[in-house]
């Protein structure tokens, strides 16, 4: 018998194929129950001549024209859909993951589609959700987030698999654009920035690619991966369509989009589609700047499905006419496509990111996110057909000194662990999150998962002591040519690298003063003052004056500025200047005549410095110093992690690498140290402290957060 509307779906009554399992994306025509037995249901439509009334039976003949009028409502029954989407809207859909027919994608892999035309489309049916097509098959994409320029290359490999064990089926990406370009027209795609490599490598493992290649991607990191040599004319605004702007955009994309043009679906590579660049509408300073990205991007040869990504609240400012919207949220809520359905209500919803995470800063406690909580919610979006991308699968880490950093009440850093309490840790180890996902993913995929790879194996080393020291000052003549100038120049603004400025690290300010008195400075984001070798005191964004004594004979002035990371989200980025960023005075009479070192901390840098005489470490030094020690690793190195106990603040470079900084306030207790990165037997580690000597050098096989 014909069923009313809001009945039982027939999902819930006895097996059936779904849509999900057609062979080779051939649409399948549902199979009816069967009757026989006492427990069997009548058939959904008899055939005729097996009714028990004549043809003429008038009752029949109502039959039939209600089994015609209702058909398309029973038949939705046999499709893994159970409301049509604004229910999300109403709240009156309760699905259960039970009701869903298997999922067959073994055929929808990059190694298995081999004759491609039409790649990720979407589709919006009278009667159904809207959905997203693969080369014409049915497709939920169930994404997860690894950036490969935060995981050692030799680690891609092993993370990819484990995402690919755990069920999911595409890898996204941001592509940092102040990595790849460090100067203006010399590009760097080359070892652990190997863009290509990376994309390859997941098409081979069998998972797709959404790549997200900016300008600007907030992440997390540095100016929100944009080069810090934009920041050096104020009068040009970030992400505009100002020309000094869109200018250097437009020559980084001609570089960068003609390397992955041939790694797009329809030219037989993984990605499936790219992101314009990246929550624009929280930020929204000009009208005109996203859809000159989208045809920058288009008219470079990008054919694959175009996506724009915001919050839930930004969504009506970010979106651009034409390209598929998608949202980011931290949880499951029903009223958080509102603003969605304003922009489009025929498009598959597609979560961008769905943070399981978040990231830690300086001074705060360690984020966590319960693992049944993320499982729930992600069951709730395959429930309701929407395609999501976990944010992050695996962080990483924030090597060197590429961290952003955050400012809406104080200026804060982000630290150096990526680790965002993701479904695998910073070192890439399981945890609650990967098992209860995989078991998910496990119980509605057809195909068995893959079985897990194996953990990276981990060793605790004997700890050690560093032997030698160099106090900065003894360093100095070892640092590239000074800049001689009359008054301080921003980090930005140094007339170094070939005219691009200095990104990172520290800068050194000396000038010499014949008095003391009232010091005013602005500097971003703390400065150390020392007159001679003697520490003064602290400024930083809220401490702009200091006492100097008063002085016998003239002496040197020197002001230590760390730039602890650029402000990656909001409007802030546009005044993210670091060093000092206006004049010196005592008393309100402005000081000239400044020597201007950098500190850039870079590979050559430390090979220099192998052959300063370093000194015997003392029993304790105060002030920045270098000390150097050496961590034996016997013959096969593993991951591990350093534990610098009694040390208070700065940074860690083994082997030449810089790990990254370490700080006594916390969260973050431990460094992770990639065995890749570590030579048989001896290791040179060398740290440079800015505050006071430590005393041990330890390693664990467990992180501390």
């Amino acid at each position: 018998m014909c069923r009313r509307p809001g009945s039982v779906p027939l999902a819930a009554q006895s097996p059936r194929p779904s849509p999900w399992r057609c062979p080779a994306g051939r649409g399948c025509v549902p199979r009816l129950p069967r009757g026989g037995g006492s427990s069997a249901r009548p058939p959904l439509l008899q055939p005729v001549g097996m009714a028990s009334r004549p043809r003429s039976s008038p009752c029949l003949f109502w039959k039939r024209i209600l089994c015609i009028f209702f058909l398309p409502c029973i038949l939705s029954g046999f499709s893994p859909r159970v409301k049509h989407k604004k229910n999300l809207l109403s709240g009156k859909a309760q699905p259960q993951l039970s009701q869903y027919s298997r999922f067959i994608w073994s055929r929808l892999t990059p190694l298995e589609l081999r004759n491609r035309s039409v790649g990720l489309q979407t589709e919006s049916r009278v009667g159904s959700n809207p959905y997203f097509t693969l080369e014409g098959h049915k497709f939920l994409i169930f994404g997860g987030s690894i950036h490969y320029f935060r995981v050692p290359r030799e680690y891609w490999r092993d993370r990819l698999l484990k995402l690919k064990a755990c069920g999911f089926n595409t890898v996204t990406t941001y592509v940092p654009w102040n990595l790849h370009e460090p100067e203006r027209g010399r590009f760097d795609f080359s070892g652990n920035l190997d863009l290509e490599a990376f994309v390859l490598t997941a098409a081979e493992i069998g998972l797709w690619v959404i790549l997200r290649p900016g300008p600007y991607i907030c992440s997390e990191i540095d100016l929100g991966g944009l080069p810090s040599r934009l920041l050096q004319d104020p009068q040009v605004n970030l992400r505009t369509t100002d020309k000094g702007f869109v200018e250097a955009v437009d020559k980084y994309f001609d570089h960068l989009i003609s390397r992955v043009v041939r790694l797009q679906y329809r030219k037989g590579g993984p990605i499936i589609a790219v992101q314009v660049e990246n929550e624009y509408g929280s930020f929204y300073k000009d009208k005109d700047y996203m859809p000159y990205l989208q045809q920058a991007l288009l008219k470079r040869g990008i054919v694959e499905l175009l996506l724009t990504s915001d919050n839930v609240d930004d969504v009506l400012k970010g979106y651009i006419k034409g390209v598929l919207a998608t949202i980011n949220m931290k949880k499951f809520r029903k009223d958080a496509f509102q603003h969605l359905y304003k922009v489009q209500r025929d498009k598959p919803i597609m979560i961008m990111e769905y943070w399981v995470g978040w990231f830690d800063t300086w001074g705060s406690k360690h984020e966590v996110k319960d693992a049944g909580d993320v499982k729930n919610t992600v069951s709730e979006f395959i429930k309701f057909e929407i395609s999501f991308n976990v944010y992050m699968f695996h962080g990483g880490t924030n090597f060197g000194f590429i961290n952003g950093a955050i400012n809406f009440v104080k200026h804060t850093g982000v630290v150096t662990s990526y680790d965002y309490d993701a479904v695998l840790t910073e070192a890439g180890d399981y945890t609650k999150k990967y098992f209860k996902l995989r078991k998910l993913f496990g119980s509605i995929l057809a195909v068995p998962l893959p079985p897990l790879p194996e953990l990276t194996p981990k060793a605790v080393y004997p700890s050690t002591r560093s032997s030698h020291y160099l106090p900065l000052w003894d360093v100095l003549q070892y640092l590239n040519e000074p800049v001689m100038s009359k008054m301080p120049v921003s980090m930005e603004n140094l007339p170094i690298n070939n005219g691009n400025g200095q990104s990172y690290g520290l800068v050194l300010y000396e000038t010499p003063i014949c008095s003391g008195g009232q010091l005013h400075a602005h500097v971003r984001d703390v400065a150390q003052v020392f007159l001679n070798e003697t520490t003064i005191g602290i400024l930083d964004d809220s401490i702009r004056n200091l006492k100097i004594p008063e002085v016998k004979e003239c002496q040197l002035l020197r002001i230590l500025v760390e730039n602890q990371g650029r402000v990656n989200f909001s409007w802030k980025i546009q005044n993210q200047q670091k060093g000092l960023t206006g004049p010196v005075t005592i008393n309100n009479i402005s000081l000239e005549g400044f020597t201007i070192y950098s500190l850039e901390m870079k590979m050559s840098f430390f090979k220099r410095l192998r052959y300063a005489p370093w000194r015997p470490v003392p029993n304790s030094y105060s002030g920045p110093a270098f000390y150097r020690a050496t961590l034996r690793a016997g013959s096969s190195p593993k991951d591990t992690f350093l534990r610098l106990l009694n040390w208070n603040y700065g940074f860690v470079f083994i082997n030449g690498r810089n790990l990254g900084r370490y700080w006594i306030i916390g969260p973050q207790e431990t460094l992770y140290l990639p065995g890749a990165w570590l030579h048989p037997e001896d290791n040179e580690i060398i740290l440079f402290e800015k505050i006071k000597s430590g005393s041990v050098i330890e390693t664990t096989d467990q992180p501390v957060l």
